[in-house]
């Protein structure tokens, strides 16, 4: 019951605090003038995945590799058939042909390269550098095909844009006009960001805690953990927005939500934990759940392809796929 409470806990102060931190970095960046389109590439791209960002970090530094890996893996999973499976189920999805030539290509790329390095047995300063530069790269590329007005958006767009959902004044917040747009405003605006990184920090320590105490408990292992509780439960921001999206009849931008969340957490998180604190990958995400990441990645493109539309049928298929994997991953009782 204390390990449930913890990893409640944590994952109430994982998106609170998120959502308080990408607020204040987004008021800032306004503030200093910065565009629209590459605060939504950056800040908010990347701050909506810093609840996964802090919980693998945090694991990573307290020895359990199996809950920082796992999450980076889990979530990839959970976010195509979860996550995409909802919101279809909701709203069908129309598909840009364009968007998932591109988009759903990297991802599924994405997910080969981190398999293919998992072969090695560690995420370590290197691999973390190369998957740091590629997001560099790619956010490069998403900012030059916005600016070019091609009419299917980037994934690190639409990220931006569900985020937008949600949240209406996200991205808008501020202008030059507006009350307390003086050193009060900026004091508020930094007290944002740093607060919400604290809650975030501190939402990811008792996570992390409480996982490996229910590992424990259960007599599961971490891994399992990390690629079930934990990498669900980090992905609860991508959740809402998508589901929001979908309710508002926005599926398309649920699909880009997932495309560029699953781009963000292997590239960005992957690289970030790796530099911070290389980690081993666990034999049985090496052997089995990446391959899963990479098959689901490429069932997303088949699936999408059926006629650019994903329906109701597709997403619960897609659903009943991940109690198949929970399945198979689980240990019988």
């Amino acid at each position: 019951m204390h390990d449930a409470l913890l990893i409640a806990g944590g994952l109430v102060l994982l998106v609170a605090g998120g959502e308080l931190f990408v607020r204040g970095a987004v008021q800032i960046a306004e503030r200093m003038g910065v565009s629209p389109l590459l605060i939504g590439l950056t800040l908010v791209g990347f701050g909506t995945s810093t609840p996964e960002l802090v919980t693998s970090v945090k694991a990573s530094l307290a020895d359990s590799p199996g809950i920082a890996v796992g999450n980076i893996v889990g979530s990839n999973i959970a976010n195509i058939l979860v996550i995409l499976g909802l919101a279809a189920l909701i709203t069908p999805i129309a598909v840009g042909r364009g968007a998932l030539r591109r988009d759903g290509t990297i991802v599924a790329a994405v997910a080969l390269a981190f398999t293919g390095v998992s072969l090695f047995g560690t995420l370590d300063r290197a691999v973390g550098t190369l998957f740091l530069l590629g997001l560099v790269a790619y956010v490069a590329y998403a900012w030059r095909e916005e600016r070019r007005g091609e009419p299917d958006h980037a994934a690190a767009f639409e990220k931006a844009q569900a985020f937008e959902e949600v949240h209406p004044s996200g991205l808008h917040a501020t202008n030059a006009s507006a009350p307390g747009a003086g050193w009060k405003g900026v004091a508020i605006s930094v007290g944002f960001a740093f607060g919400g990184l604290a809650v975030v920090v501190l939402g990811g320590g008792l996570l992390v805690d409480g996982a490996v105490g229910l590992a424990r408990g259960l007599g599961v292992s971490e891994t399992v953990i990390g690629l079930t509780i934990v990498a669900v439960g980090t992905s609860m921001p991508e959740l809402i927005t998508s589901v929001v999206a979908a309710l508002r009849r926005h599926a398309d931008v649920a699909l880009g939500n997932v495309l560029g969340s699953n781009i963000y957490n292997i590239l960005g998180i992957g690289g970030i934990t790796a530099l911070i604190a290389p980690t081993p990958v666990p034999e049985a995400i090496v052997n089995y759940d990446n391959w899963v990441m990479v098959a689901v990645s490429l069932l997303l493109l088949v699936v999408a392809r059926t006629g650019w539309r994903i329906g109701r049928r597709e997403g619960a298929g897609l659903m009943a796929l991940y109690a198949v994997y929970v399945w198979s991953i689980w240990p019988a009782a």
